[in-house]
C-alpha cells in the first residue's frame, strides 16, 4: 500500500514538471516575449543571492557588499562562473581573516 502511494505522489509532482518541458519547445513566442523569459532567470539568482550577500557578517556588511561586487566585475570581464564564484569566496574570506 504504501509503495502505491509513494508511486502516486512521485508522479503528482514530476507530471507538471515535465510537461512544460515539452510544450515550450514547440511554442512560437514573440522577440520581447523570449526577451522577458530569459531575463526571468538572472532575476531570480538576484533575489536568491542578494539577501545572502548583505548576511555574510551581520556586523560588517560591507564584506559581503565587497565580495558581490567582486563576483559582479569577474563576471563582466568574461570569467568563468566557477572563477567569478572562486573570486567572491576569496575576496570574502581574505576580509573576514583580517
Amino acid at each position: 500500500m504504501i509503495w502505491f502511494i509513494i508511486i502516486g505522489m512521485s508522479l503528482v509532482t514530476m507530471i507538471p514538471r515535465i510537461i512544460p518541458a515539452f510544450i515550450v519547445d514547440k511554442l512560437q513566442f514573440k522577440d520581447w516575449v523570449n526577451r522577458w523569459l530569459n531575463a526571468i532567470p538572472y532575476a531570480a539568482l538576484g533575489a536568491l543571492i542578494f539577501p545572502g550577500v548583505l548576511s555574510v557578517n551581520p556586523d560588517k556588511p560591507h564584506i559581503g557588499l565587497v565580495g558581490g561586487l567582486v563576483a559582479v566585475v569577474l563576471a563582466y570581464i568574461g570569467l568563468n562562473v566557477i572563477f567569478v564564484v572562486i573570486g567572491a569566496i576569496l575576496s570574502v574570506f581574505l576580509l573576514t581573516t583580517l
